[in-house]
């Protein structure tokens, strides 16, 4: 299963905080190098780090160093995205919704807003 990794539950994995429900914690762990970090979570995680929302140590390196593919934002996703119904009104999270229909992931969420654009999501 190919997943895409939210910015709470990227979080939550790499600090082994055990608000990471155990499916998500094992979906993750079974993945590996196929569950991703979208390109917009390392974004969204650095504008709440500049306004003092997040704290920790910086999400790009934190990521990195723990060997998880990165999944940038290309022309498909952003124009699917633009195009999504405002069930959500966070962009970020439409993002991710984007790129996960387009490549056909599992989103990896606690966020009750996202499974109703039809995308699976592990939680």
């Amino acid at each position: 299963m190919k997943l895409l990794v939210d910015t709470q539950a990227v979080i939550w994995w790499l600090g082994a905080d055990q608000r990471l429900s155990t499916p998500a914690r094992a979906a993750i762990a079974k993945a590996g190098g196929e569950a991703a970090v979208s390109t917009a979570t390392i974004w969204e995680a650095s504008i709440k780090r500049a306004s003092g929302r997040l704290t920790g140590p910086d999400l790009l390196g934190a990521v990195a160093a723990a060997g998880l593919p990165f999944l940038s934002i290309n022309e498909h996703h952003a124009k699917l995205a633009g195009e999504l119904p405002l069930l959500h009104r966070d962009p970020f999270d439409r993002m991710l919704v984007a790129q996960a229909m387009v490549e056909q992931l599992v989103i990896v969420t606690s966020d009750l807003e996202i499974p109703r654009y039809g995308v699976p999501v592990v939680w």
